[in-house]
């Protein structure tokens, strides 16, 4: 197993960890960037991108392309199927990381391993949403793209209510299906929800689950189920949303760093260092992040810019605290 050094590793080469391992690079730090696939993370999936500032459209395979095209210029090394299973903070200050094949030693680590969409596990689901053809998670990024259009909304948290809402501003109708006969979301969203229902674009399904995702290319329905009788019935649609939470890629950091209930990394909301000296956290693995591209990606400038404090002077680590 070999030992290899570095100024900075960053885990996961996302938007969040190809922009910090950029700044880092272009501070001519050694940058050394891992990840357990490819570069690009979840933003590889997504087929039109709109709303990053300054960028009119593009697909996520092509930013991420851009991405690592221009982070490596600087210098930075990019490896791809190194999946990190270990992180040790040493008595000298450096941090080991460990792969299956070689142990990076880094005087700064930033994680940014990223975090999956929580899936319903339905026929269509994996299909219609790798190809764009109708499958989305995030009403935020996606629902313009469903102006006027029918669409079918899935969950009953705080998100999922939040975002039926968002859709209803664009979409013709908008079907949110809770497999319960109540919500989990906040009383005031919940009363803001059924004061909107009676506009007529939004309608709720209670005790109902989405059994399936249909279409040819394109999502043309949906198939519901009520979980009380067992009734089945097709509904029609040109997409559906689904928002039953996120699952951060952080199993391999319980005991080493501090996560919250959920997972997610804990760290200080300004600086986003964690509970270890020298490591930094960015994008949707943290706890209370807005789980956008744009935030994904200042979080690794954020990152970049306050490592060198660090580098600088180990004792920064604990101002504030």
């Amino acid at each position: 197993m070999a030992e290899i050094k570095a100024d900075v590793v960053v885990v996961g080469a996302g938007p969040a960890g190809m922009t910090a391992g950029l700044y880092a690079a272009r501070e001519r730090h050694k940058t050394i960037i891992l990840d357990k696939y490819m570069p690009g993370g979840q933003i590889n999936l997504t087929s039109r991108i709109e709303n990053y500032p300054g960028i009119k459209q593009i697909s996520g395979a092509d930013l991420a392309m851009t991405l690592y095209e221009q982070v490596t210029s600087f210098g930075a090394e990019v490896k791809n199927g190194a999946e990190v299973l270990d992180l040790k903070h040493r008595d000298d200050g450096l941090v080991e990381v460990h792969t299956d094949d070689d142990v990076y030693l880094a005087r700064v680590v930033v994680l940014c391993p990223g975090s999956d969409y929580r899936k319903l596990g339905v026929p269509g689901e994996d299909e219609f949403r790798a190809s764009g053809g109708g499958v989305s998670y995030c009403g935020t990024c996606d629902a313009p793209f469903f102006r006027d259009k029918v669409v079918v909304a899935v969950g009953g948290g705080n998100v999922a209510v939040e975002e039926a809402m968002h859709l209803a501003k664009f979409c013709k109708k908008v079907t949110l299906v809770h497999r319960r006969d109540e919500f989990r979301a906040e009383k005031v969203l919940v009363e803001e929800l059924l004061e909107e229902t009676k506009k007529g674009v939004i309608e709720v399904r209670y005790d109902s689950i989405v059994t399936s995702i249909n279409g040819n290319e394109r999502v043309t329905g949906a198939t519901l189920e009520n979980v009380k009788t067992k009734a089945q019935e097709e509904l029609p649609c040109d997409g559906v949303f689904i928002f039953v939470g996120m699952d951060p890629n952080t199993a391999f950091l319980k005991g080493l760093v501090d996560l919250d209930e959920n997972g997610f990394v804990k760290c200080d909301p300004v600086y986003l260092r964690t509970s270890v000296p020298g490591v930094f956290v960015a994008g949707d693995c943290r706890a209370n992040v807005a789980m956008q591209l744009a935030t994904a990606m200042g979080d690794g400038v954020t990152c970049a810019v306050f490592m060198k404090e660090y580098l600088r002077n180990p004792d920064w680590w604990n101002k504030g605290r």
